[in-house]
């Protein structure tokens, strides 16, 4: 542990205005043990365990931090000045050099390129660079400013080759003050080893070239690690799973969409992934099912059902990915029960709203574009269908082939026959169900409001807002028959 130097999450970031000066081996014990006790310093555990818990106590070093860096400078003028007076003539005299202190005003520069620190003695100071307002000392400078501050002067001042543990280095520093503070102290210290223990998942993966270890669990006495092999995922995305130590659900949308906001509540215990578009949610599910870091977690796909054909559907099972029971996912926000729900929440009749909405979808949107809906369900069905065709891995003969045999599998009429049937069955029956479970029109969802004498506009958010309170159980039990059941609640 002697070659080890750890850096604490719980850091006191207030210093004196006036650093006590100490030499540098004093310093150098103060920081690196704790205490400038011979006696003490058989091993670690007085620095790491003041009275608290290791993992909890304020390390509170700053001074002794800063003391160490004004007395390695002072060592390095002092040699150099020995050096020049040894020196026969001015010819043979080295160059200056170039100091901790330099070091840390150079990485200070980089940081904060507005602002410039200053050594003054033991002062450390910091002002406007065009030379506006006066020198700030400690107690007026922002917390950021005093976390580069202190992170910087502890890996600079210690002993060469050390081992340095960083527990969360993105304590009081935003993201990008912080990647540019550790790229610039990892390039002024090669000697030293740096491994951090991190919760900022971006950072994590900025670093891609460092080997990532996973804590997948602590008892209190044992940890278990687990190494993150190299794979072609995007690692921010797999650290954020990992972290979240749940089932994962890839669905489409964004983060902000109402899908994705539905999906949380719906689906407490998993870690809900909006992807974006369902052929993201398809190729995500399929990546992460086959990586074996996260063998301790389930991982499905939800997607919409669109114009997908059964045969279709049936073979993304295979795959742990899942469609919904109606044609898209704001066809949710129109089912029958949840209508009922939202009716008797805002105090109109349920049986009459619900005839409105049903004869306003049915008779006056889906009849009305019953011919353009199947012909996208047509194109729909022909592109998969060509898109099954194996073309990877084989040579331009076998590919042909392939391809000629999916070619020559297609019946047009066929295909458009069965659709007009599927389309024309749902119309004619007035069956809202069925309707609702081919009937690909977003903007139905925005238009309904009305029958429930609100904003249309407003319809969503009121069923977010019921779902995330008071009528939370209703809404689940409406939407739950929707929902595949392969996917446990």
């Amino acid at each position: 542990m002697e070659k080890v130097h750890r850096i604490g999450a719980q850091r006191n970031l207030n210093f004196q205005e006036n650093v006590p000066l100490k030499s540098y081996s004093q310093a150098e014990d103060l920081v690196f043990y704790g205490t400038d006790n011979k006696g003490s310093q058989a091993g670690k555990g007085y620095r790491w365990n003041w009275g608290k818990e290791y993992t909890t106590r304020l390390i509170n070093d700053f001074d002794n931090v800063l003391a160490a860096l004004i007395a390695l400078k002072n060592n390095d003028n002092e040699k150099y000045v020995n050096e020049c007076k040894a020196a026969p003539t001015r010819a043979k005299r080295s160059d200056p050099p170039f100091t901790a202190i330099d070091k840390l005003i150079q990485i200070w520069d980089e940081i904060f390129p507005q602002r410039k620190l200053q050594v003054n003695d033991a002062k450390f100071l910091s002002s406007l660079r065009n030379g506006t307002g006066t020198p700030y000392n400690s107690n007026q400078m922002s917390d950021g400013e005093r976390a580069v501050l202190y992170l910087a002067a502890q890996v600079l001042c210690v002993p060469q080759n050390k081992i340095l543990i960083i527990d969360e280095p993105e304590v009081h520093l935003h993201r990008s003050i912080m990647n540019c503070l550790w790229v610039a102290l990892e390039k002024y210290r090669p000697d030293c080893f740096f491994i951090y223990i991190t919760h900022d998942t971006q950072f994590a993966a900025s670093h891609g070239q460092s080997d990532k270890v996973w804590i997948k669990e602590f008892d209190g006495t044992h940890w278990k690690l687990e190494k993150i092999q190299d794979n072609e995922l995007p690692e921010e995305l797999l650290f954020d799973i990992l972290g979240s130590r749940k089932n994962v659900l890839f669905v489409e949308g964004e983060k902000s969409s109402y899908d994705t906001q539905l999906y949380t509540i719906l689906y407490p215990n998993y870690y809900v992934i909006a992807c974006g578009s369902c052929t993201q949610v398809i190729a995500r599910t399929k990546a992460f099912r086959n990586n074996s870091t996260l063998h301790h977690c389930e991982v499905y796909g939800l997607i919409d059902r669109d114009y997908r054909s059964d045969y279709e559907i049936n073979r993304y099972k295979s795959d742990n990915i899942y469609t919904l029971e109606v044609a898209e996912v704001e066809n949710l926000f129109l089912v029958e029960e949840l209508i009922r729900v939202m009716a008797e929440s805002l105090g109109e009749n349920p049986d009459a709203v619900c005839i409105k909405v049903k004869q306003y979808i049915v008779q006056q949107r889906f009849s009305r574009q019953i011919n353009k809906q199947v012909c996208q369900s047509v194109v729909a069905n022909l592109k998969y269908r060509l898109s099954t065709a194996e073309l990877s891995k084989k040579n331009e003969t076998e590919a042909k082939e392939s391809l000629n045999a999916v070619l020559q599998s297609l019946d047009y009429e066929q295909v458009k026959t069965a659709e007009e049937t599927r389309f024309r069955e749902a119309l004619d029956s007035d069956d809202y169900k069925k309707v609702l479970r081919v009937f690909n029109e977003k903007s139905l969802v925005s238009s309904v409001g009305n029958y429930l004498n609100i904003k249309n506009e407003a319809y969503c958010t009121k069923v977010i807002n019921l779902l995330r309170g008071e009528k939370h159980d209703a809404i689940v039990a409406a939407l739950a028959p929707y929902l595949p059941v392969e996917i446990q609640r």
